[in-house]
């Protein structure tokens, strides 16, 4: 009997150490846990903090083309960096490149490249501006939905409606069969990027119609509302402005030589959309991109994606990542 009670008190006892082992491993894998989680909540408050201690401000001016681009990603970048300012203007290209040259932006944003006049004034100043691409545009020539007679020009007809020297007022000067009505022209102003393209790869440079039935400003959404109700009017400006509004515009195909062509994420990108496909671009101060931690955080948030959602979202065509991180790595060159 006392056989069968030692027997069954060892039983128990090795029952009982075989529970607290267990119990002893449980709680070291929950404390283990525990620390992973805490560990991993640490490096997100380290990350949310590092944000957080960023601030300052990153100021860009310029073309109003680019300019939805870059609302969008500077309403991106301040979700991440609350405590960095980013004032935004849409003063035009040549605008933006009036106040970059003097050193008074970080990005001047702009629908063509910049000039030698402007490069001279840089210079002078003691400025570099670092030209960097964002997107592809196609600088689209517009009429109203209600227009129910035009569908495609040629370049030659547009030199015909656009240019100061060809006297033509009417409709019916262009092409007999359209209406007797006057041609009532909608055009990004002087200071705009996208005139200069327009009049370099149009009008070759020579003087636009301009006076009665003309109308000249930097401010596409005001374009935009001229055009939309107006089945005589004729304008043109960046491809997203269409597309935000293509319920109440028509794009024209343009004819180059090839037949009309109308723009399209694929005809700007592949070129075919020709003369009216163009990069977009920003330039950026050399000496804000050396010395403020705000603009090399912002151009890094640029160029790892932003730029590119940007461009798909507000209807322009984004580049090639590759290219995006190719301008990128020789950018963090200059502060790294």
């Amino acid at each position: 009997m006392l056989k069968h009670k030692r027997l069954l008190i060892l039983i128990v006892m090795i029952l009982t150490l075989g529970i607290l082992a267990a119990c002893g491993d449980s709680g070291e894998t929950n404390e283990e846990g525990n620390n992973n989680q805490e560990t991993s909540n640490a490096n997100e408050g380290a990350s949310e903090e590092e944000n957080s201690s960023l601030s300052g401000t990153v100021k860009l001016a310029g073309s109003s083309t680019v300019f939805p681009i870059m609302e969008y990603v500077t309403y991106e970048f301040t979700k991440k960096y609350p405590n960095v300012d980013t004032p935004l203007e849409s003063i035009g290209s040549g605008g933006g490149f009036e106040r970059s040259t003097k050193g008074e932006i970080d990005f001047s944003n702009a629908s063509r490249p910049i000039k030698k006049e402007e490069k001279a004034i840089a210079e002078e100043n003691g400025i570099e501006l670092i030209e960097t691409v964002l997107a592809y545009d196609g600088l689209s020539v517009v009429v109203s939905q209600k227009n129910d007679f035009v569908d495609k020009l040629t370049v030659e007809q547009l030199r015909d409606i656009f240019l100061a020297e060809r006297g033509n007022k009417k409709w019916s000067d262009i092409n007999p069969s359209w209406p007797d009505e006057e041609i009532v022209i909608y055009s990004p102003g002087h200071a705009s990027g996208t005139f200069d393209y327009f009049n370099e790869a149009i009008l070759e440079e020579k003087p636009m119609r301009e006076g009665e039935g003309v109308t000249l400003s930097e401010d596409d959404n005001l374009l935009v509302r001229g055009i939309q109700n107006d089945p005589y009017a004729i304008g043109y400006f960046g491809y997203a402005y269409y597309v935000e509004n293509k319920d109440t515009l028509k794009a024209l195909g343009i004819d180059n030589g090839n037949g009309a062509v109308k723009p399209s994420p694929e005809t700007i990108q592949d070129g075919s959309y020709s003369p009216l496909s163009r990069p977009l671009f920003t330039y950026i101060n050399r000496k804000s991109l050396e010395e403020k931690e705000t603009v090399q955080a912002f151009t890094e948030f640029l160029l790892s994606g932003a730029a590119a959602s940007g461009a798909k979202e507000v209807g322009y065509v984004a580049l090639p990542e590759e290219k995006y991180q190719s301008q990128l790595k020789e950018l963090k060159s200059i502060y790294e």
